[in-house]
């Protein structure tokens, strides 16, 4: 659902012949955010880690602070995480095969399914990832200091902070950080797209840019471990977070 809806609003507007054609970085912004919002709630049970950044975030906190971690938990998020990625990818380019095929910049295609600097610069670049994830994962943390519903039986986690403060948050990095380098901030979201244009049938796509896309795994993990060990201490201190 994430990448379904998230990688579709920016074929929507990037690519020739849509009615979306044109729409703009806040209609992508808002667009991304409300695929976060989607991919959430269908994952609630799971407790939504969507984003290995925010799992590997969630693990330094936890190892931080000296909570239980699920250990094997956490290849089975990354497994999902990435698949899940790869298979919202492929489904967006089968609803947009057409104007896929009508396209001429090799640029949108790449686009549509992975993120871009704007300003290529191995090091800006990684630092923008570092910062807009480290925001999407500190605020993550603020949402959520008593995680789970044991009454609802809802598992602890992302999901269980509430669907909306997640999707508004996405939106307002997008706004505010995304510009430099698309605001990929999750490593399996850029990864697992740009895995399917590899692969994938499409008509003049040209290169998949792999000598750019480490910064949008990397930067993102560095980002969310730094917001996971620092979280507890800057928010609430260790002791009152752990309470």
């Amino acid at each position: 659902m994430l990448v379904l809806l998230g990688c579709g609003v920016v074929a929507n507007v990037v690519l020739k012949g849509n009615k979306g054609f044109g729409g703009g970085f806040l209609m992508i912004n808002f667009g991304w955010g409300l695929a976060v919002f989607a991919g959430v709630i269908v994952a609630a049970y799971s407790g939504a880690h969507l984003n290995p950044a925010v799992t590997f975030g969630l693990l330094s906190r936890d190892l931080a602070t000296g909570a239980e971690v699920n250990w094997g938990a956490i290849p089975l998020y990354l497994l999902g995480q990435f698949v899940g990625a790869f298979l919202g990818a492929v489904l967006c380019w089968l609803a947009y095969k057409q104007h896929f095929d009508i396209e001429e910049d090799p640029g949108a295609k790449l686009g549509t399914f992975s993120t871009g600097p704007g300003i290529r610069n191995t090091g800006w670049n990684l630092v923008t990832e570092i910062i807009g994830t480290f925001v999407l994962v500190f605020v993550v943390i603020g949402f959520g200091f008593q995680n789970g519903d044991s009454a609802a039986a809802v598992p602890a986690g992302l999901a269980s902070l509430g669907a909306l403060p997640v999707a508004l948050l996405v939106v307002g990095i997008g706004a505010s950080l995304g510009g430099p380098t698309g605001y990929a901030i999750n490593p399996a979201r850029d990864l697992g797209p740009r895995i399917a244009h590899a692969v994938l049938p499409i008509r003049g796509k040209g290169s998949s840019d792999w000598g750019y896309a480490w910064i949008p795994v990397v930067g993102p993990v560095i980002g969310g471990v730094l917001a996971g060990l620092l979280g507890p201490v800057l928010i609430a201190g260790v002791s009152g977070f752990a309470a």
